[in-house]
């Protein structure tokens, strides 16, 4: 009965962990980012305390199934790039409507609503959940047309990323948005990743 115990607090410890993992995003938007370090130390600390203990298991009963479990939970949080799978499935799932935002922002249907940040608009309720925070996009006009940022992740200070609309098959300019892009990666037609800390 002991043993099964052991095994049953593998499974949560590897499952809250991972489940960490694939939704901190949505976690930190709700918890916001500074609670999202003691949220973490608690889980990962269950987490260890759950692996010694199946390695005690492990070298007193022979009881390879609380440590085999941990194992194959640490290979996945090193092997698995969660943050890559979440972001490609952001992207590709909520593509479409992020365009249709982008059209309505071209057409003038949605104008900027907020008086003292010029370049922000707040997105309609339906809509919120295309930009990461209180579902606000920075616009960027250019030469060429809007640029058009939706963001996944939303810091303090200039730490945000997030999905760049541009036209003209152009790389996003961080200059546009008064920003520091770190990281720039295509990823499809006129969409670009943006990092920016």
């Amino acid at each position: 009965m002991k043993q099964n115990k052991w095994f049953l607090l593998a499974i949560i410890s590897s499952v809250l962990v991972i489940l960490y993992e694939f939704f901190k995003w949505e976690i930190v938007d709700v918890i916001t980012e500074f609670m999202l370090l003691p949220l973490a130390f608690v889980l990962f600390s269950f987490f260890i305390v759950a692996t010694i203990k199946a390695v005690i298991e492990l070298v007193k009963h022979r009881d390879w199934k609380p440590f085999t479990v941990q194992v194959i939970t640490i290979a996945l949080l090193f092997l698995v790039p969660f943050n890559q799978i979440i972001l490609n499935v952001d992207f590709w799932m909520k593509q479409s409507n992020r365009e249709e935002v982008v059209k309505k922002i071209e057409s003038g249907e949605f104008g900027k609503n907020i008086s003292d940040q010029p370049t922000l608009i707040t997105l309609p309720s339906k809509s919120k959940s295309l930009s990461s925070g209180d579902g606000e996009v920075v616009v960027a006009k250019t030469s060429r047309g809007y640029s058009i940022l939706f963001f996944t992740y939303l810091g303090a200070m200039d730490n945000f990323s997030g999905f760049v609309y541009t036209p003209m098959h152009k790389k996003p300019s961080g200059k546009a948005f008064d920003a520091h892009f770190r990281e720039i990666t295509k990823m499809d037609q006129n969409w670009y990743f943006v990092s920016s800390y």
